[in-house]
């Protein structure tokens, strides 16, 4: 009994699945909208309709029409023209179909197409494609991302580590500078002495230097040949 029960429970699931997907089909081609104008000499009417999906509607699609309290009694018409609000049909057998629905300016509509139904399956297949597209990107742009944080992270990193080599360089400098500075005292404490010693034996020279003669030219005269020597 409980097989029967289970086995009973799966078809219903299964024809409301069914029935769903039908009525999904069904509103795929169904749409509505109310004759704006007609051109009765070149069997040209206008609708306008309001949903989304009728950027789907193209030129030479075959579009049927009738009055929703008499879906028995359709028309046959073919899109000849469209605008952002506005469809363009062409009605073959507009006379026909005058006494047939009885269309006027005003009246309110619907309309099946499977021309429309076959291009919203092919946006629909578009739309299947560009969603794993746009996945394959999202996943390239996580790893760009990723590679970027990643990157940003690594320069922080080389800036911390060259900071501290900087501030290890900057250290050495000053101890160099120092150690210059240090050197160069010291050198000019060399020279300093080095320089009295060297005055000092300048002096000490000239004080214990000693001359060719002992004895001075006396120019007592004008005349060099009466120069003395004393």
């Amino acid at each position: 009994m409980k097989k029967y029960i289970l086995i009973s429970f799966c078809l219903l699931i299964a024809f409301s699945s069914w029935s769903a997907e039908k009525k999904t089909e069904e509103i795929l081609d169904v749409f509505s909208g109310h004759v704006s104008r007609i051109n009765a000499d070149a069997e040209l009417v206008r609708i306008r309709v309001q949903f989304e999906n009728a950027k789907y509607i193209q030129n030479n699609d075959k579009i049927y029409f009738w009055f929703d309290t008499n879906p028995n009694n359709r028309c046959r018409s073919y899109v000849v023209g469209k605008s952002s609000e506005y469809v363009l049909l062409r009605v073959p057998d507009y006379l026909m179909c005058v006494s047939k629905v009885g269309i006027t300016v005003g009246s309110y509509l619907k309309f099946q197409s499977d021309d429309l139904k076959k291009h919203m399956e092919i946006g629909q297949s578009l739309i299947e494609i560009l969603l794993k597209k746009r996945l394959a990107l999202r996943g390239k742009v996580y790893r760009h991302q990723n590679d970027l944080n990643a990157y940003i992270e690594k320069v922080d990193a080389v800036n911390k580590r060259f900071a501290v080599l900087r501030e290890q360089l900057e250290l050495e400098w000053e101890q160099e500078l120092s150690s210059l500075a240090e050197e160069k005292s010291d050198t000019l404490k060399d020279l300093q002495s080095a320089q009295m010693r060297l005055d000092d034996v300048d002096h000490k020279l000239e004080r214990y230097r000693i001359h060719d003669e002992n004895l001075k030219t006396d120019r007592w005269a004008l005349d060099i040949q009466q120069y003395l020597k004393k």
